[in-house]
């Protein structure tokens, strides 16, 4: 694996290749979509390209955004938001000062969100609300493989992106069996075309390791469908509404933080 210096160029043709075939295929969804990656680019590789440290800045940011989407997804109420977000912002600061640590600060985080309900004596919807505590601090704790994989994080966060909008142009040009009954929309096909663009994004980066061909294939699709169950049991379409045709954060970052968690397990 190159450094994050070595895999901009390479990044910015994936780039702009990417946006003369959305602008090809006149679909506003994928031109919104290729916007909100060509906005996130810069920064993320501007991070990444500072070290450890901008890597955690930016991973703590995006972990506080998306507790925030998720709390107001399920209703969480703001203690239990206010304790997850310190927790999962917590976790890649870990991860860059004490990573020896970070298991550690893991489960007392995992802790912390299931004491509120208890400590608050919530009979009702207490077991609710320890529970999707919990999965917060499991679902985001990925983000700290933006510290800990170094570049390859950048080269999972381009391959990802390119594998989220070729999976829904692929599923929606050639059709077929519905991947899940989580997300009735997505197909077979689409997961299928995301997969080929996802790895071709990484050996174009020179990142076709076991690990991240695995997380690409494998997680991308999975953290989609992941998202999807927990809206569809909340009953709602997206995680947000402020970025433009693309709903919110967790929206755009579902694929990503599964992937991020297989590469770092696998690695």
């Amino acid at each position: 694996m190159t450094g994050v210096g070595d895999l901009i160029p390479y990044i910015a043709a994936a780039l702009a290749a990417g946006g003369v075939a959305v602008a090809l295929s006149r679909r506003r969804e994928y031109v919104l979509r290729w916007c909100a990656w060509a906005a996130a680019v810069p920064v993320v590789v501007a991070a990444l390209y500072a070290g450890p440290g901008g890597a955690a800045v930016l991973a703590a940011t995006v972990g506080v955004v998306c507790v925030a989407e998720y709390g107001r997804l399920t209703r969480l109420p703001r203690p239990d938001r206010a304790v997850l977000a310190v927790a999962v912002a917590g976790a890649p600061v870990t991860a860059w000062l004490a990573p020896l640590h970070l298991p550690r600060m893991l489960a007392v985080a995992a802790l912390a969100v299931a004491l509120v309900p208890l400590l608050t004596g919530d009979m009702a919807g207490g077991l609710n609300r320890l529970s999707l505590g919990v999965l917060g601090v499991v679902w985001f704790a990925p983000l700290t493989g933006v510290v800990l994989l170094g570049p390859a994080a950048l080269a999972v966060f381009a391959a990802v992106s390119v594998a989220d909008i070729a999976a829904s142009f692929g599923g929606r040009l050639l059709g077929g069996p519905a991947l899940s009954p989580l997300s009735p929309a997505k197909r077979w096909s689409g997961a299928l075309a995301g997969a080929a663009a996802g790895l071709g994004m990484l050996a174009l980066l020179g990142a076709f390791t076991p690990a991240l061909v695995v997380a690409v294939a494998f997680g991308a699709p999975l953290g989609d469908l992941l998202e999807s169950m927990v809206k569809r049991g909340a009953e709602v379409k997206d995680s947000a509404s402020w970025l433009a045709g693309a709903g919110g954060l967790l929206d755009r970052l579902d694929s990503l933080l599964l992937a991020l968690a297989l590469a770092m397990l696998l690695s």
